[in-house]
């Protein structure tokens, strides 16, 4: 047996934010310069239907570190907390004997401390039925890390026993990295925020508040950052006592607002970037939220996005497209760096590397921009990459249907540990070993929103079922919905939620996806045998 295969695996995982799988050069864009990651994929496994537990950043990489859905960890829209009663595959991981450390944004608490937004403060009830686990929570909130310089997280945290923690987006990240630099530059502020910005006349997005040319240079910009600290890290793991470590590098960006650096600002031409196919398609019988979200731009001239969806312009869609592709190849070249950094230090031929994203933007998908309240694949299907050392995969891409919450489980087999009772991922081992047929028919994707959406009246809650061949997608209180035929329709233009002919299909799917619903109920704890 090959010395790779007898010892315990080190684990390094790439995380990014707001971004879609086919925007990798791997996953077929043109356009794009990720040759980094690209041969990651080359040399590893490409899951190629790979989707999110929820298409939004805090729940979903709650699901990537528990291995279970929104609904089971409990923090199942924005603006709540990760329970500190949860357990983490991390801190699993650390139980075994795993250096464990995280580089860049975590956003399993709260950056903020805003108040509810939705009920009205005269609507809520009195009492929370739930309390989380008690202990610190508010731990990512940026200005606690502001007003005292001494600020740090509570280690371990979530299993993680070294962080090196950015918070925020763009060019205004705070944590380590805004200590750091201010202790680089003097005045570093002058450097930040769009009042600081390079004038870029003509920007439609800089209208709207969602892109600037930042004065921040690329040596210090919160990506090089992140990449650079990972590499430090991994070479104070490489001194330590030979224990194995689990590492996670997790990049904020490409999220709006998009602020790429000197050079990768200007890389890609707006009037040169594809936009998606979708983009001005006729849509067969559209959920009214497209409607909603296009008569609200059309109703307000002095529009600007806040948190979700929004309908967008041709050149508005150019340019996101554009800067985000800017801010791809800045992190590629940062995990090249990190992944030389992996070989200089010899432990790559022990280090198992994957890459992901927390979720998806429509970026002009169907002339929309962003997230929130739709379930296209623009938003829930994410990349997912497996290069194993010690195992060549059966097949360098695989079809099969895998979401987030597989990560956790398949990271813990390859360790050689078992699950945790309640993780609801699937080990992805028989798709790397050649599988075709997967390890799941069909997936639950889970979201809910901390507000009112689409001008309900009521928080948006919603649940879609995928499986080979058909999306179905039900909205909380809402008579509509979508159901699409994926073999026929693999755009998604044509919703046959209506559509007397499928009537059949509809009925079957909806009572398959109150099945996954029901296997989807916590099983944690263990009851005792007798009450």
């Amino acid at each position: 047996m090959p010395a790779a295969q007898q010892r315990r695996p080190n684990f390094l995982l790439f995380v990014t934010d707001q971004h879609r799988a086919d925007h990798l050069g791997c996953y077929g864009n043109a356009d794009v310069r990720t040759p980094h990651i690209d041969a990651l994929a080359a040399a590893g496994c490409r899951f190629d239907d790979f989707h999110v537990a929820t298409p939004i950043c805090q729940p979903n990489r709650a699901s990537l570190m528990t291995g279970r859905l929104p609904s089971a960890h409990g923090l199942r829209m924005n603006g709540q907390e990760l329970s500190l009663g949860e357990r983490t595959f991390v801190q699993t991981l650390r139980e075994a004997g795993w250096c464990t450390a995280l580089v860049g944004k975590s956003h399993l608490q709260n950056i903020t401390t805003a108040p509810t937004a939705w009920p009205g403060a005269g609507q809520r009830l009195p009492h929370e039925a739930f309390t989380p686990f008690p202990g610190r929570y508010g731990q990512e909130v940026w200005k606690r890390w502001e007003d005292d310089p001494r600020f740090e997280l509570e280690l371990p945290y979530y299993g993680f026993e070294q962080v090196v923690l950015t918070i925020g987006h763009g060019d205004q990240q705070h944590g380590h990295w805004r200590r750091w630099l201010r202790s680089q530059v003097a005045d570093a502020e002058r450097l930040i925020g769009p009042q600081n910005a390079i004038p870029t006349p003509g920007l439609q997005l800089g209208l709207l508040g969602q892109a600037w040319r930042t004065r921040v240079p690329e040596e210090l910009h919160p990506t090089r950052f992140i990449a650079e600290q990972t590499c430090d890290m991994l070479a104070r793991l490489a001194q330590g006592d030979g224990a194995p470590f689990f590492l996670q590098c997790s990049f904020p960006d490409p999220h709006h607002p998009f602020t790429p650096p000197g050079r990768y600002w200007d890389m890609f031409r707006p009037e040169d970037v594809s936009l998606p196919a979708t983009f001005g398609a006729e849509l067969v019988d559209p959920p009214p939220a497209l409607a909603y979200l296009r008569e609200q731009r059309r109703a307000n001239p002095g529009f600007r996005p806040a948190f979700g969806s929004f309908a967008c312009s041709e050149q508005e869609a150019r340019e996101a497209i554009a800067l985000n592709h800017g801010n791809l190849a800045l992190i590629d070249d940062g995990i090249g760096r990190v992944l030389a950094q992996l070989q200089a230090l010899g432990l790559d031929d022990n280090t198992v590397v994957m890459f992901t994203s927390d979720h998806g933007d429509l970026l002009g998908d169907r002339g929309l921009m962003f997230k929130g309240g739709l379930h296209y694949p623009a938003l829930t299907r994410v990349p997912f990459i497996w290069r194993d050392p010690a195992a060549v995969p059966a097949q360098r891409t695989s079809v099969a249907l895998a979401q987030t919450i597989d990560i956790a489980p398949t990271v813990l087999a390859r360790a050689g540990l078992a699950p945790s009772n309640g993780m609801q991922g699937l080990a992805l081992q028989p798709v790397l070993a050649g599988d075709t047929s997967g390890v799941r028919q069909r997936l639950l994707i889970e979201e809910e929103s901390q507000r009112s959406d689409f001008g309900m009246d009521r928080r948006l809650r919603m649940r879609t079922l995928r499986d080979g061949q058909y999306r179905l997608t039900l909205y909380d209180g809402q008579d509509w919905g979508e159901l699409v035929d994926l073999q026929q329709d693999p755009l998604e233009l044509r919703n046959l939620w209506n559509d007397a002919s499928a009537r059949a299909v509809r009925g079957a799917l909806a009572e398959q996806l109150a099945r996954e619903m029901l296997a989807a109920a916590d099983t944690s704890p263990y009851p005792g045998a007798a009450a």
